[in-house]
C-alpha cells in the first residue's frame, strides 16, 4: 500500500522544474569541448588580482546541453580562492553575455571554493545548452590578492578583468585586458561522443592567426567534422603551447632574454601527455605535431647541450604511442612543416636533414595509427624546404590564416570514422 508521503514527494518531483545548477541524472560520460594546457610565468611576471573579476571567452567545438568546467592552480604556489564563478552563452563579440544562460558554478554544491596549490578543480554539472563553433564566456571572482602563476599564455583571444564582484553582470567595465587565459583550462559537454586531442607547438596554438577568429588549424578540423554527419559527435580539444618541446621542459641560458619568456612554453609533451591527453574528458583520439622546436631551439633558447637527434626525436615519439596505445587510444602522427629561412634561426643543412629523416620515420615506419601529413599539404612546390608562400605568416615557421585552414583539409576524415 502506497503511504501518503510519497504520493506527495512523487507530485512535488512532477511539479518542481529542474534547477539549472543541479547534477543532472542519467549523464553517462563526458567529452572535451575546449580545452588549454596550463604553464607558469617566468620570475619577471609579478601580475596579481584582488577584488576583481575575469571575463574569460572560450570557443566551444562541440554542443551539449549539461557542461562543467576545469579550473586549474596546477602552477600556483598558494591557495586560489575562487569567491564566485559563472558561466554563460556570449552575446555579440565583446564582453557581454546572453543574462537568460547566466548560470552560477558550484563546486561540491558550493559557490565559493579553495583550490589547492598545485592541484586542478572540476565544476559540478550545469544544465545550459550550448552549441558547436560557439563562445562561451567564464567570469571568475578572486577576493583576494591572487598572484597568476597558472595560464596559457597565447590565446589569440581577448579577455577582459573588472573591480569588484561582476561575475552575473549581463557586461562589466574592464579595468583592463587579459593577455592570457588564467586559472581556466577546460569545458566539457555530456554527451556519447570523442574529443580529438591536438598535442603541439605553437603551429597548433595558433600563432600568427587573426585573433578573436579561432581560425587555429584544430578550430578550422572542429568545423569539418560538423560539417559531416558522421562526425558530429566529435569534439577537438587544443593542446598546443607556443615553444613547446617533446623532450625538453623550458631551460633559458642564464642571463638570456629567453628568462622572461621561456616558462610560457610548458613542459615537456613527454612529461605532460597524461594530464593534457590522456586525462582529457572522452579521449578516444590523439593528433601530434612536434618536433621542430626540438631540432632548432638549442643554442638560443635552449642551452647546445640539449641538441637532439632525429633518433631522438624518433624515440619521444615512439613513447606517445606506447602510452597512448596503453590507454587504447588512437594516435596520428604529423609531419612537421618546413622552415627554411625562418626568423628564428631554427633553420640549418644539418636540422633540415633531421626534419626530413624524422618525417619518413612518420609516414613509412606504421608505428602511429595514421599519418597526416602537414609538410605535404605547406611546403612550397618550388622549394619543399620552405612554407608555401601563399601560406607563410611572414616569419617562414608559422603558417597564416589561409595555411591553418590547409592544414585542417590536410586531416583525412576516415581516421575518425
Amino acid at each position: 500500500m502506497r503511504r501518503p508521503w510519497a504520493a506527495l514527494l512523487l507530485a512535488l518531483l512532477v511539479l518542481v522544474p529542474f534547477p539549472a545548477t543541479a547534477t543532472p541524472r542519467g549523464i553517462g560520460s563526458w567529452v572535451g569541448a575546449w580545452g588549454t594546457s596550463p604553464t607558469t610565468v617566468p620570475a619577471s611576471d609579478t601580475t596579481s588580482f584582488e577584488d576583481q573579476t575575469l571575463r574569460q571567452v572560450v570557443h566551444l567545438s562541440v554542443g551539449g546541453s549539461t557542461l562543467r568546467v576545469r579550473l586549474s592552480n596546477e602552477f600556483g604556489t598558494e591557495p586560489l580562492v575562487v569567491g564566485e564563478a559563472r558561466v554563460a552563452r556570449r552575446s555579440g563579440t565583446g564582453s557581454a553575455i546572453e543574462p537568460r544562460t547566466d548560470r552560477r558554478l558550484t563546486f561540491g554544491g558550493r559557490a565559493s571554493v579553495t583550490v589547492a596549490a598545485g592541484t586542478p578543480l572540476l565544476s559540478d554539472p550545469v544544465v545550459l545548452p550550448v552549441a558547436a563553433d560557439s563562445d562561451l564566456v567564464v567570469s571568475i571572482y578572486l577576493p583576494q590578492r591572487t598572484a597568476g602563476r597558472t595560464v596559457h599564455a597565447f590565446p589569440y583571444q581577448d579577455g577582459w578583468v573588472a573591480a569588484g564582484n561582476v561575475t552575473s553582470s549581463a557586461d562589466i567595465t574592464p579595468t583592463g585586458a587579459l593577455g592570457k587565459w588564467h586559472f581556466l583550462t577546460g569545458v566539457s559537454v555530456a554527451g556519447r561522443g570523442e574529443a580529438v586531442v591536438a598535442l603541439g607547438d605553437s603551429i597548433t596554438d595558433g600563432a600568427e592567426t587573426t585573433r578573436n577568429t579561432n581560425r587555429r588549424w584544430p578550430d578550422q578540423l572542429a568545423r569539418r567534422f560538423q560539417q559531416d554527419r558522421g562526425l558530429r559527435h566529435l569534439g577537438v580539444v587544443n593542446q598546443g603551447i607556443s615553444g613547446n618541446r617533446l623532450l625538453h621542459d623550458p631551460n633559458p641560458p642564464a642571463g638570456t632574454p629567453a628568462e622572461g619568456f621561456a616558462a610560457h612554453f610548458g613542459q615537456a609533451a613527454l612529461r605532460r601527455f597524461d594530464r593534457d591527453v590522456l586525462a582529457q574528458p572522452g579521449v578516444g583520439h590523439v593528433v601530434v605535431l612536434l618536433g621542430v622546436n626540438d631540432l632548432g631551439q638549442a643554442g638560443s633558447i635552449a642551452p647546445p647541450s640539449e641538441k637532439v637527434t632525429a633518433e631522438d626525436v624518433i624515440g619521444g615519439h615512439r613513447q606517445l604511442i606506447a602510452r597512448a596505445h596503453a590507454q587504447g587510444v588512437r594516435i596520428y602522427g604529423g609531419t612537421i612543416l618546413p622552415f627554411k629561412g625562418d626568423t628564428f634561426g631554427f633553420y640549418s643543412p644539418e636540422n633540415e636533414a633531421a626534419r626530413q629523416q624524422v618525417n619518413q620515420w612518420i609516414r613509412t615506419s606504421g608505428e602511429y595509427d595514421g599519418v597526416i601529413d602537414f609538410d605535404r599539404a605547406m611546403r612550397d612546390p618550388a622549394d619543399a624546404e620552405r612554407l608555401r608562400p601563399a601560406y607563410d605568416s611572414g616569419d617562414h615557421l608559422h603558417p597564416n590564416d589561409a595555411g591553418m585552414a590547409a592544414m585542417a583539409e590536410a586531416v583525412p576524415l576516415r581516421l575518425f570514422r
